[in-house]
């Protein structure tokens, strides 16, 4: 009762073998309507067909119902036989990509091409920095266009071919335009000098491309087969006034030829790939940088005789103390970490399968990064380390907050990890480069990735906590916040055992400005506490970190550090160990903060700044380093103030020098620096000292003077007053006549004519000492003058300003008036 009948006859298979047959043979139709109507009138008046006619339709339909059945059924065999074999075939036969190359055409212009240019200029932004001609002194990206043609892909076909497990797609790529645009401009060094600009306006680009979808489809591993053949149009014009003509320049061409050839060979081409990314879903963020922890834990297949016939030698000065000691014949290995320009080293370890199980605290600035790890052999009892092979991972941010980890496993295969979260740890073993060299296991955890819009994606944030793409963000890319950093401590730094002073100190530089820690005791473990205050500056610019030793001889550099300060939000700390560059150990603890600047903040002191201006008076110095051999100093001060650069006159041969000079300046809020320096007529200027003149927190019109130590020298003071001068116009008496700006005016001019004629005799009597203070003399009466008018124009603004506000006064008061008028 439970079965089901099984059709005797299938009507829509019918009517569909019918169409199915029409469509195949359209003369059918017409020939059987004849064919029927002639075989009626046969039946109608000549003799009866009724027995055979309908027997042989029947036959006849049967026959192509059943050959319609027979194709269908090929068909699916044919798909099905096609799916097994391109799952099972090494290899597949070409296929054509004319639809693929019609497809891109159509979405290059608008879609593709900003993509690649804007992610293209990045990288060859970064390339010529490191990278010129010895032709140009500077080189600058000002523009950079794909043009509209894109690259043709599979011209002569495209395969799948399999590796192991991993399937790839090999297809030809092509790519020749002549509308590209990418404009350098180039500041020419010696002897040619001047400027140019160099137009790239043609490329060509000719190789195979091979295509690994890894991650189950997640993400797309790509490269080049082999080295691509590039070619390069470049035409020269000239860079405007006072620059070089419209000419080729020698050698230029050939050396962009080659530093993309280079590119292409250090990015993209076998074994080393590039990956996209093809995540569910994208939040639309941007990654300016993360942190990530590298555990070397061990090595295993190592062989001292096939390491020994790849390496080469190197010389280290930094024996290591912590080796474990064992035979010579016994191999001894350590490894060193590269992350662009920070480099950190384990402990030296025996056997062909050490054990170091070292952790690392690594910075990435950019939303991507390159680990390499380079494997060193110790020679026991010598400070000899031979370099012997190395590995590489890659790191990458994904845009639904996830992280990739790739790198290149045996026989060329892809080895990639993902992990979905931040804080999710991720252990590879990748096998060193050169063939049968071992394996190298680590593990890696990215623990937070920074955004620019003050987000960040962190082991404490599960999915609902995070910023959203509609959520407001308090970054501001514009001036009016402080950027405030505490440089709290310093861990494992590099401070060597030496005779004297050897104490470290931090330099930070935001921009132009410059701030210093006072040094520590000596220690590799210093701890400073001390707070900074920077203006926000936007654009993505970086704080630059320093930390030096403070020595008898000199200053020693032990460590430098980049930190990208975009998405600093308000009202929270970022409290990071930040790792030092060029050098094998050492971590400095910031606290970074941004504070917006409230309006009662900003308008403390704005009526001063508007309408004022600093005084400072140099009086003198003592106890200053001797900077010539003859035990004296011919000092000076330079005065930098925001963008204004003054000097005091030079005081000859002593160290105690008396100037008692005065300068002004307009009170906008910058930092005051005093550089004192040693003159010297042929040679350069040589610095003894500088210091930072606090007056932000004095009153109006109050005075202070005080004795402030230099910085960066033994000893040495320089004696100061400074005063924020907020002059009232209302409370000012008439102007009097011995000091009216006529007099003044005069007077200045009068000593400068004096001093011209003063020169003119040193210089026939030819007494070049004298000549030297006579242009000493001049420029400071030159600045004199300048101050001088400047304070007339500072003047003449507080007086314009008065007038406005009592012409408002005015008129603001007049209706009253009017309609006191009118009263009777």
């Amino acid at each position: 009762m439970g079965r089901t009948k099984k059709k005797l006859f299938d009507l829509e298979g019918a009517v569909e073998s019918w169409y199915k047959l029409v469509e195949q043979q359209p003369l059918l139709l017409p020939f059987v309507v004849p064919l029927l109507l002639f075989l009626w009138a046969v039946e109608k008046w000549f003799f009866s067909l009724s027995n055979w006619v309908l027997l042989v339709c029947a036959v006849w339909a049967t026959i192509q119902y059943g050959s319609y059945q027979q194709r269908n059924i090929v068909d699916d065999l044919n798909k099905k036989w096609m799916q097994v074999t391109l799952n099972t075939s090494p290899v597949t036969p070409l296929e054509h990509c004319e639809w693929l190359n019609k497809l891109l055409m159509e979405v290059w212009l608008n879609y593709v091409n900003p993509k690649l240019s804007s992610r293209f200029a990045s990288i060859i932004e970064r390339r010529l920095k490191h990278r010129k001609s010895r032709l140009i002194e500077r080189i600058e990206l000002q523009g950079f266009s794909l043009g509209s043609r894109p690259p043709l892909l599979g011209l002569q076909g495209a395969c799948w071919a399999t590796s192991g497990d991993q399937r790839i797609l090999r297809c030809s790529f092509d790519w020749d335009s002549d509308d590209v645009n990418i404009l350098l401009s180039a500041k020419l060094a010696m002897p040619l000098m001047g400027t140019a600009r160099i137009i790239v306006n043609s490329i060509h680009v000719k190789g195979n491309l091979l295509f690994m979808p890894i991650l189950e489809g997640k993400a797309i591993s790509y490269s080049f087969v082999s080295t691509p053949e590039v070619r390069l149009g470049v035409a020269f014009g000239s860079g405007g006034s006072q620059s070089l003509p419209a000419t080729e320049l020698p050698g230029v061409s050939s050396w962009l030829v080659k530093l993309a050839t280079e590119t292409l060979n250090k990015r993209m081409v076998e074994p080393r790939r590039q990956c996209l990314a093809l995540p569910p879903e994208d939040l639309h963020k941007k990654a300016v940088g993360g942190i990530l922890y590298v555990t070397v834990l061990s090595a295993s297949k190592l062989s001292g005789h096939n390491l020994k016939s790849n390496g080469s030698s190197k010389q280290f000065n930094c024996a290591n103390p912590d080796a474990v000691p064992s035979d010579n014949k016994e191999l001894q290995t350590f490894v060193e970490i590269e992350l662009e320009e920070l480099t950190r080293k384990t402990d030296c370890r025996a056997g062909s399968s050490p054990k170091w199980d070292s952790t690392f605290n690594l910075i990435l600035h950019e939303n991507a990064g390159v680990l390499k790890f380079h494997l060193y052999q110790r020679t026991p009892g010598s400070i000899k380390y031979d370099y012997l092979t190395y590995c590489e991972v890659k790191v990458r941010y994904v845009q639904d907050d996830s992280t990739i980890f790739w790198a290149i496993g045996d026989n060329n295969s892809v080895i990639a990890k993902h992990a979905d979260v931040c804080g999710k740890e991720i252990e590879m073993t990748i096998p060193f480069e050169g063939g049968n060299l071992g394996e190298l296991t680590v593990r890696l955890v990215l623990k937070e990735w920074l955004f620019s819009d003050g987000s960040h994606s962190s082991t404490n944030l599960n999915a609902s906590s995070r910023h959203s793409l509609g959520s407001s963000s308090n970054y501001f890319s514009t001036t009016g916040r402080k950027i405030c950093i505490t440089v709290v401590e310093g861990k494992d730094l590099l401070v060597k055992d030496k005779i004297g002073k050897s104490d470290p100190y931090v330099k930070l530089q935001y921009g132009k400005a410059v701030q210093r820690t006072k040094p520590a005791l000596h220690s590799s473990n210093p701890t400073w506490n001390q707070r900074f205050e920077f203006d926000e500056i936007g654009g993505g610019e970086y704080l630059k970190v320093k930390c030096l030793l403070e020595e008898t001889l000199g200053d020693e550099s032990i460590g430098s550090a980049r930190v990208n300060l975009e998405g600093l939000v308000e009202g929270s700390i970022r409290d990071v160990y930040i790792p030092l560059e060029k050098v094998n150990s050492g971590e400095l603890r910031l606290q970074i903060e941004a504070i917006k600047v409230d309006d009662g903040e900003n308008s403390r002191g704005s009526h001063t700044r508007t309408n004022g201006w600093i005084e400072l008076v140099l009086i003198e110095a003592r106890d200053l380093v001797a900077a010539d051999l003859r035990g004296t100093s011919d000092p000076y001060v330079r005065i930098h103030y925001g963008n204004l650069k003054k000097s005091t006159k030079v005081m000859y041969k002593t160290l105690s020098p008396k100037w008692h000079q005065t300068l002004e300046f307009p009170d906008d809020g910058s930092p005051l620096t005093l550089h004192v320096k040693d003159h010297n007529t042929l040679l350069p200027t040589s610095s003894i000292g500088d210091c930072v003149v606090e007056y932000q927190m004095l009153a109006p019109n109050q005075m202070a003077e005080k004795w402030i130590p230099l910085q960066g020298v033994k000893r040495g003071e320089i004696h100061i007053q400074v005063t924020r001068k907020v002059p009232e116009l209302e409370k000012r008496s008439s102007v009097d006549s011995e000091s009216s700006p006529t007099k003044v005016h005069h007077e200045i001019l009068n000593r400068i004519k004096e001093t011209m004629i003063k020169l003119r005799s040193q210089v026939d009597n030819e007494d070049s000492d004298a000549v030297s203070v006579s242009l000493n003399e001049l420029e400071s009466l030159h600045e004199c003058q300048e101050e001088y008018l400047f304070r007339l124009e500072t003047e003449q603004i507080m007086l314009i300003d008065k007038i406005n506000e009592l012409g408002q006064e005015i008129f603001n008061s007049s209706p009253s008036l009017l309609r006191t008028s009118t009263i009777p």
